[in-house]
């Protein structure tokens, strides 16, 4: 296969992803050689595995969470073209022969991308808001204009962006533990951003957002449509949901 390194690269964000880099990696190699990992001090093996496999390694300070490390992952990168993903992602065969095409075209400055969401690598989500999750994850590195840091946060392009129909695979939620520890950390963050906001919470708060997101997810979005995991993924994401106001009413108030 050859080298496309002057053309496009990958660029992989990983933390103690050691049971899933080998694979993400290998997958990325179907569309480039040309594979950099921005790591937030793994303590696993997640560095060792992805330097055995050729990929560039490049450390940077634990966030708990990947936007901060966005734009330096960018800049690391020697190509035209950047493919963003994280460790739990996966590209496909399909997919890098799309974005072969697209980037010769020129058409656009970035590319936003399906994300096909699976509950613990089995269960395509399709409902409940799970799809087609576009994720803007193609850039023309020259027309990046920013990557705010704040969590979930979407990057600033200059130019037009188009829109790939070949998905990216996305394994999450791979169980119920990892779920809530997930929700721990982002859901803290997003309170202390809402409460830099001047936003606050009180009683009835909590039960319009808990009764507000499930109804979102499980009855307009068909969330139950998707079966008992379905359904599952939907309380949850309620319960996350409450969860940030929560803390939010905590930090305000000083104490529960």
């Amino acid at each position: 296969m050859a080298d496309n390194r002057d053309s496009v690269a990958v660029v992989i964000h990983s933390f103690n992803e050691e049971k899933n880099i080998k694979v993400c990696i290998e997958s990325a190699k179907l569309l480039t050689s040309n594979i950099i990992l921005i790591d937030m001090e793994s303590t696993d093996r997640t560095t060792t595995i992805a330097s055995e496999i050729g990929a560039e390694i490049h450390i940077f300070p634990n966030s708990h969470y990947v936007e901060p490390s966005r734009e330096f992952g960018v800049s690391k990168a020697q190509a035209e073209w950047i493919l963003i993903i994280d460790a739990d992602e996966r590209i496909t065969a399909n997919l890098a022969s799309e974005i072969k095409s697209a980037i010769k075209t020129f058409e656009f400055n970035a590319y936003k991308i399906p994300r096909k969401n699976l509950f613990a690598g089995k269960k395509w989500l399709r409902h409940g808001g799970w799809w087609p999750d576009h994720q803007t994850r193609l850039i023309r590195k020259r027309a990046l204009q920013k990557w705010p840091t704040e969590i979930h946060s979407t990057p600033v392009i200059n130019g037009s962006q188009g829109t790939l129909q070949e998905p990216l695979l996305h394994f999450f939620h791979g169980d119920i533990e990892s779920m809530v520890n997930k929700t721990i950390i982002f859901e803290s963050i997003e309170a202390q951003l809402l409460a830099r906001a001047g936003k606050t919470a009180k009683t009835r708060t909590f039960m319009r957002k808990f009764a507000g997101e499930l109804f979102r997810r499980l009855f307009r979005d068909k969330g139950f449509l998707d079966g008992t995991i379905g359904i599952i993924e939907s309380i949850y994401q309620a319960f996350s949901k409450t969860v940030t106001y929560l803390f939010l009413y905590e930090k305000k108030s000083g104490s529960l």
